[in-house]
This record gives C-alpha cells, sequence and structure tokens, in this order.
C-alpha cells in the first residue's frame, strides 16, 4: 500500500508537471522580412537615399581635396588677408564634411533613423503575427532565432513560415480592398 502511494503521487506530479509544460516555438524575423515585397520596397528607396548621400559626401570630400591642394601649391604666393581667407576656407569645407558625415552616417544619424522607422512597422505587424499563431498553436515562448541564441532547432518547431503565411494573407487582403476601392 505504501509503493502504490509513492507511485500515485509520483504519477500524479508527473501529470501536472506535463500539462502545465509550456511549448516553444522559433522564428526567424529575417528570414521572414527578407520574403515581405513590401520590406524590400522599403529598403531600396532606403539604400537609393543612403547612395545619394554617399554621392554627395564624395562631391563634398573631392571638393576639399581640390582647395587643400591649390592652397598648398599657392600658399607662398598669398599675403595677409588672401592667405587667411583661404585657409578658412579649406577648414571650413573640412568642418562641413566632418560634420555632414556625422549627421548622417553617425550612431545616431539619419541612417540610423531611417532604418529604425523602416522597420519598426514591419517588426509591428510581424509580433502581431506572431502573438496570433503563438495563441493559434498553444505555443508559451517564442524565441527569435536571428538573435543567435538558438543552439540547436529542429524544423518542426520553426514557426517562421507559418508567421510569413499570416503577413502575406494579411497583405493580400489589404491589396484587394485597395484594388476595390
Amino acid at each position: 500500500m505504501k509503493n502504490f502511494r509513492i507511485v500515485f503521487t509520483f504519477f500524479l506530479f508527473l501529470l501536472f508537471g506535463l500539462s502545465n509544460a509550456q511549448k516553444v516555438g522559433v522564428v526567424d524575423t529575417d528570414y521572414i522580412l527578407n520574403k515581405m515585397p513590401q520590406y524590400k520596397e522599403a529598403e531600396a528607396r532606403l539604400n537609393a537615399q543612403i547612395d545619394t548621400w554617399q554621392s554627395e559626401l564624395q562631391n563634398l570630400q573631392s571638393e576639399y581635396e581640390r582647395k587643400r591642394s591649390a592652397f598648398e601649391s599657392e600658399k607662398v604666393l598669398l599675403i595677409g588677408d588672401q592667405l587667411k581667407l583661404r585657409e578658412k576656407e579649406v577648414m571650413d569645407l573640412e568642418k562641413n564634411i566632418k560634420t555632414t558625415t556625422s549627421l548622417r552616417f553617425g550612431a545616431t544619424g539619419e541612417i540610423k533613423k531611417l532604418r529604425t522607422n523602416l522597420v519598426q512597422p514591419f517588426q509591428d505587424q510581424i509580433w502581431g503575427a506572431i502573438k496570433t499563431m503563438a495563441e493559434k498553436n498553444g505555443i508559451g515562448i517564442v524565441v527569435d532565432k536571428t538573435s543567435n541564441n538558438v543552439l540547436f532547432l529542429q524544423k518542426r518547431f520553426d514557426y517562421s513560415d507559418k508567421v510569413l503565411d499570416i503577413l502575406l494573407k494579411d497583405s493580400d487582403k489589404k491589396e484587394k480592398t485597395k484594388t476595390q476601392k
């Protein structure tokens, strides 16, 4: 009788523990983003803007190099105010290049802000789709494979395609309503 109680108690703990176990799912947000056509279009617009800014910066840099070399070669011929004026021009161009570089390409520059504004709406859509998928499949924890913290993953626990299906269905519905209007 004593052994029966121990076995029965162990069985209840085991049954209770299994019923409360959380399911874990894994999603690859980079994979999902790269499969979304709207994201690719927005990223292409961002890259075009970056290319424009880089060409502007290269033009400024070449103008600076040209004026600096001209100043260096004519330096011995210039006197007084002319020397100071030309030196100030070169220094102002150099400051302008540094300012433009930090404003556009710096840690808190325009590119970082544009990229954040680009990705944020798509991330919100992905998190909404992840929440829907997790509730539908009874998943308690969802891990992002992109964060490089996943050491091993069996394909059956990768829910990236299910999240992508939800997102693509939502975008198809939106496009159909736009074309009907």
